[in-house]
């Protein structure tokens, strides 16, 4: 018989989707389940991108160009620089989903068998992206002790070898919510600059910051470092538009750029109907964000106050994005999140987490742990803390 690559068997199980057959069974036994283990938003899209499709007079669907529409990468030029982001036409190319826009970054600064240092926990498709570019992921440790802040520069400059290439960031955070501060932001750029290597920064939650005080530091504002940066963005979170799976890799850096491209072409073309949504989704009001950015403040605090109501339940407070860790009284958390779709239930309702150990590439690290989206109704997130507490009890008495 045939056998399927070492690749293919190295690939990570997705711990935010893995458990999914054990809630369609939850589901067919009529149980309700409040997802609290994936990031889909349930913020209505613009209208105005929702629009843009249903009116679009199209009447051969064909291939776009391999950066994406023009028109597309003129307006996202322009939308960038109202938010203080120096970026032009040329610094753009627009990516089926942040995902790919990773991938084509890995490709383009990478080869099999180079390494890639990540603060974890870290968003697990990271590690999926690593595993199918041929590339090693080498973590550094951030602690829910220290609120997931960035782990010290000496820890970073222990792990860097002749293979090193990139350190890849995710700011705001998925999983932990947690932002970089500037201060934090300069000594990687420090670090990248004195090593000649690659920043990647993940910011597709970069408009998800929800106190005053804190603001958001782009790597693309860094003067010093255009050379090393690159961005990597998305339409998913921003415009809650996760399905049209469009996205875009940033970087001044012209050679990163056009091998970019070039991968950009090798996949022909991102899709039509989601850049049509994309660019007419540049045009929704100041007003929807803002009403977006309050609702996701109050889930945040009302979770969090839920939350820290638990005997033995350990979080922090995230700064953006809408996930938090949880330390749970749990010695498994992978085997408690699959007991509550399978064995549980308060009133024919439960609750499903994505265990964090999956968040980390460390072994044996966060397995007590579970990442928490707050992407639901408030009253949905006090109800579902309720039935995670009363869970609680009764696990821990088995």
């Amino acid at each position: 018989m045939p056998k399927i690559s070492n690749k293919g068997i190295q690939m990570p199980e997705s711990p935010i989707r893995k458990l999914v057959p054990y809630a369609d069974i939850a589901k067919k036994n009529g149980n309700k389940v409040y997802h609290l283990n994936i990031g889909q938003p349930d913020i209505k899209t613009p209208e105005v991108a929702l629009q843009a499709v249903k009116n679009a007079d199209i009447k051969v669907l064909e291939y776009s160009h391999s950066a994406g529409f023009e028109s597309y990468r003129i307006k996202l030029s322009e939308y960038y620089k109202t938010q203080g982001l120096p970026i032009d036409v040329a610094d753009i190319i627009i990516t089926t989903g942040g995902s790919e826009a990773l991938l084509f970054a890995l490709g383009s600064t990478m080869d099999v068998g180079d390494e890639i240092i990540i603060p974890e926990p870290f968003y697990a498709n990271y590690n999926g992206f690593s595993v199918a570019s041929g590339v090693t992921v080498v973590p550094v440790i951030s602690t829910i002790d220290d609120g997931f802040a960035l782990p010290p520069i000496a820890a970073f400059e222990d792990l860097i070898t002749p293979r090193t290439k990139a350190i890849l960031i995710c700011n705001p955070g998925n999983p932990t919510g947690y932002l970089y501060s500037q201060e934090e932001m300069n000594q990687l750029a420090a670090l990248v600059k004195k090593n000649d290597l690659f920043l990647i920064a993940d910011e597709v939650y970069r408009e998800f910051i929800y106190d005053v005080k804190d603001k958001h530091y782009s790597v693309m504002n860094i003067p010093g470092i255009e050379e090393n940066a690159i961005m990597i963005d998305s339409v998913s979170k921003r415009y809650s538009m996760c399905g049209a799976r469009i996205g875009c890799i940033i970087s001044k850096n012209k050679e990163v750029m056009a091998a970019a491209l070039k991968f950009a072409q090798a996949r022909l073309s991102p899709p039509t109907f989601e850049q049509i949504a994309s660019e007419a989704a540049l045009q929704t009001p100041q007003s929807y964000f803002d009403e977006v950015i309050e609702e996701y403040k109050e889930r945040r605090d009302i979770l969090i106050s839920e939350l820290q109501k638990i005997e033995g339940v350990k979080v922090g407070t995230p700064k953006g994005a809408f996930y938090c860790i949880a330390q749970l009284p749990v010695a498994n958390a992978d085997d408690f999140a699959q007991w509550l779709l399978e064995s549980y239930n308060l009133n024919k309702e439960t609750v499903m987490v994505a265990p964090a150990a999956g968040f980390y590439s460390t072994p044996n690290v966060g397995l007590n742990e579970v990442r928490i989206a707050y992407v639901l109704k408030k009253e949905d997130l006090v109800r579902s803390v309720h039935i995670l507490k009363e869970a609680l009890k009764v696990y821990n008495a088995k």
